[in-house]
């Protein structure tokens, strides 16, 4: 059988720049490319060697690639929790829905897009 694993996601944001500078702080990850995007949009890939999140934005309706209704959450694995909360909180977000549980500890927030993500660590 094949094997495989997620290489990127992508979400339509309202500030890419925004958004990554928040993942550059929250992950260590870094800007890996950043262009135009189609619809005269443009879009930032900020992650590390194997993975990252593309963040688009388009020509100035917002109204393209808005396909995420299924979408629950996006998964951030950590190895400080503590230290990534005081991130998002320090960026004007609202942790909520602690837990720990096992094998680790989870809180999740919702970004200025209103994007869900839970950030968890098993450290």
């Amino acid at each position: 059988m094949a094997q495989g694993k997620i290489e990127h996601v992508n979400l339509t944001v309202s500030n890419p720049a925004r958004s990554a500078a928040l993942f550059e702080k929250l992950l260590g990850w870094g800007i890996r490319w950043q262009g135009p995007a189609q619809n005269g949009g443009h879009t930032i890939h900020v992650g590390e060697e194997n993975t990252y999140l593309a963040l688009y934005t388009d020509g100035g309706d917002h109204q393209g690639q808005r396909k995420g209704m299924p979408l629950n959450h996006v998964g951030l694995l950590v190895d400080d929790l503590d230290a990534a909360e005081a991130v998002v909180a320090s960026a004007g977000l609202e942790p909520f829905g602690h837990d720990d549980y096992e094998p680790g500890r989870r809180f999740y927030f919702f970004d200025w897009d209103g994007i869900e993500f839970e950030v968890v660590s098993y450290a």
